[in-house]
């Protein structure tokens, strides 16, 4: 199996798509917390309105099927990561690093401040990998409301407030 992989914007037809991909991945991460518990994904409207906004995008494989995604939302001068997946075959091969990448880039071709996430604290492919691509965790004052809020919501319907962080990309412009 090739490692090489296109970045680009997803199509609407590729929705169900992304579902499967973010299921496929789901399980790297309940293995990596030692949990059993049912995969919620993420609902269609939320991926359509990123789709829609040109904020969905997608890593393909050589025959130009889906094979990661990159949804993200602007919020507030930032550009929020929703949800990166990979799915299991393609993962620690650089996919999710090149859709961070491409939208970092996305970003500074807004002129956005920041990129903004929520993740968890000691899963190595969540905030040591986001740490590896410069994100911080910032200060108690430094995070932004709306993300403060989410992360709030996050450890409200039963996530880990220990584990559960608001990480921080500054753009420089």
């Amino acid at each position: 199996m090739s490692n090489a992989c296109a970045i680009r914007q997803a199509r609407l037809d590729e929705l169900p798509r992304l579902t499967e991909i973010e299921l496929d991945a789901f399980a790297t991460l309940a293995e990596a917390l030692g949990v059993i518990r049912e995969a919620h994904t993420l609902p269609h409207d939320l991926l359509r309105g990123s789709l829609d906004a040109g904020l969905l995008l997608v890593a393909a494989d050589d025959g130009d099927c889906p094979v990661g995604f990159l949804a993200v939302e602007e919020i507030e001068g930032t550009l929020y990561v929703i949800e990166l997946d990979v799915c299991r075959d393609w993962q620690r091969r650089g996919v999710g690093r090149r859709l961070m990448s491409a939208a970092i880039e996305m970003a500074q071709q807004r002129q956005l401040s920041a990129l903004t996430l929520t993740t968890d604290r000691y899963v190595p492919f969540n905030a040591p990998f986001y740490a590896s691509l410069g994100f911080v965790l910032p200060s108690v004052e430094a995070v932004p409301h709306f993300l403060k809020k989410k992360l709030d919501h996050e450890i409200a319907v039963g996530m880990d407030p220990e584990r559960r962080v608001a990480m921080l990309l500054t753009l420089k412009r």
